[in-house]
């Protein structure tokens, strides 16, 4: 059974905040933000009843196609002048600074 998400507590938010990398600024900022993820779990508890069992998957409340074309290259073989753009380049590739160990 899922437990009633409608009364989040502030040690709740700021775990929410750390897993989401949120920063909080102060105890204030964190009572304000559990009124409003307590107000937002209200309504979707309130949903939860409800049978949607027969109702159609939907990507877009309207019908719409996009239009296609062909996909031509116009340009090609430009390497040299995209990477003459770039701070750093290697193998005719972009290269960039390491972010995760």
């Amino acid at each position: 059974m899922v437990k009633n998400m409608s009364n989040i507590s502030e040690k709740e938010v700021y775990k929410i905040a750390k897993l989401a990398r949120i920063r909080i600024r102060n105890d204030e900022h964190a009572q304000k933000l559990a009124k409003e993820l307590s107000s937002i779990f209200t309504v979707i508890d309130e949903l939860q009843p409800l049978d949607v069992s027969n109702v159609p998957v939907t990507i877009n409340v309207i019908e719409t196609t996009q239009p296609m074309r062909e996909d031509i290259v116009k340009e090609g073989n430009i390497t040299d002048k995209i990477l003459k753009n770039a701070p750093s380049a290697e193998f005719d590739c972009f290269t960039v600074p390491k972010v995760i160990e």
